[in-house]
């Protein structure tokens, strides 16, 4: 998309990190640069961070001064907080697109400078120390879960909630620290899980057996839909980027995971740990056109990627093996793929022309 600007590391971090950390990766507009500056005061580990500043026009023109006012916004906020001065990589965004989110989220991906990634909204508030426990499970030698992960074969899913009532989700402050005060929450229907009103979007997390499960339990999900799209750690150069024809809201994010499936990454619960969304309100108008947008081109995105996994894994001479049982799998529930997947092997593979 262009014209775009980009500066990588703007700002970069003081602090030096272990290549096995974990960095928080998100993206974030000047609306929310104080959101930005309490997530980096709760996570003790690194960030990187896609800053969008809008180029302004004014008589067919870009206004140098709206520019260097948001600029200065964003010194103050460095400056000014020894968390992110020390923690987080900056990297800066010059467009006029408001709302590129999957080019500014490939971007924090690419540029964040540890092995693994939590690929996050700057909205949701991590409650619960996830990175000591996660950097433990990677560290365990023994563990065949931890082995995927290092593979890049799996993600670990960070469930997430938010409040019903938008007054009481604003203050992180008072966010619930540890699971039982949480389902304690869920219970008086004070807390829910997040976009509950859409389905699709989290239910394979499977809340109630988040609700169940032991302490210490992972477990896998197992009722994956093509509308999921949680918030997950994996290995920074594992399959699945995010598909960038996705502008503003709807479907960008399932995007993400989408083809983070179908390259073959499974998905895995953390039951100990959750993520809560801080309530904000939303651009309702801009949010309904552009789903439309993007309800126009998921269908194509979803053919389109299902045959470019199909044919990598039948190139890679793997097609017939767990590789790609996600991508076999999920692309036979689409019209017109369903039948490419039922001929081909892994020595015949060609797409349709």
């Amino acid at each position: 998309m262009h014209p775009m600007k980009i500066f990588p590391y703007l700002y970069k971090a003081s602090e030096t990190f272990e290549e096995d950390d974990i960095t928080i990766t998100t993206l974030v507009t000047p609306n929310r640069f104080e959101v930005l500056r309490k997530l980096a005061s709760r996570y003790e580990g690194p960030l990187s961070v896609t800053i969008h500043i809008p180029l302004p026009m004014s008589a067919g023109k870009y206004a140098p001064h709206t520019l260097q006012k948001n600029l200065l916004m964003l010194h103050a906020l460095i400056t000014n907080s020894p968390a992110l001065t020390a923690r987080a990589d900056i990297h800066l965004v010059l467009s006029p697109f408001p709302r590129a989110f999957n080019t500014w989220r490939n971007l924090a991906r690419l540029l964040a400078r540890t092995a693994y990634i939590l690929l996050l909204d700057v909205d949701f508030t991590p409650c619960t120390d996830w990175r000591a426990s996660v950097r433990a499970l990677l560290r365990d030698e023994e563990n065949a879960l931890a082995k995927r992960v290092r593979e890049g074969t799996a993600a670990l899913v960070l469930p997430a909630f938010e409040y019903m009532r938008q007054a009481e989700g604003i203050n992180q402050d008072v966010f619930p620290r540890d699971k039982h005060d949480l389902v304690d929450l869920v219970h008086a229907s004070r807390i829910v899980p997040f976009h509950a009103s859409f389905a699709a979007g989290h239910n394979s997390t499977d809340y109630r057996r988040f609700y169940s499960a032991k302490l210490g339990e992972i477990y896998k999900v197992t009722q994956y839909q093509s509308a999921y799209e949680p918030y997950v750690v994996v290995r920074k150069d594992a399959g699945g980027w995010c598909d960038e024809r996705f502008t503003g809201y709807g479907g960008n994010k399932a995007a993400c995971l989408f083809e983070m499936h179908l390259s073959g990454i499974s998905f895995y619960v953390l039951s100990d740990h959750f993520l809560i969304h801080q309530s904000h309100a939303y651009e309702e108008e801009a949010r309904r056109s552009e789903r439309r947008y993007n309800r126009k081109i998921h269908s194509d995105f979803k053919e389109e990627a299902c045959l470019r996994y199909l044919k990598r894994f039948s190139d890679q001479g793997v097609l017939n093996t767990t590789n790609a049982s996600n991508a076999k799998e999920e692309c036979r529930k689409i019209k017109g793929i369903g039948k490419i997947v039922m001929q081909v092997n892994d020595n015949h593979f060609k797409c349709p022309t």
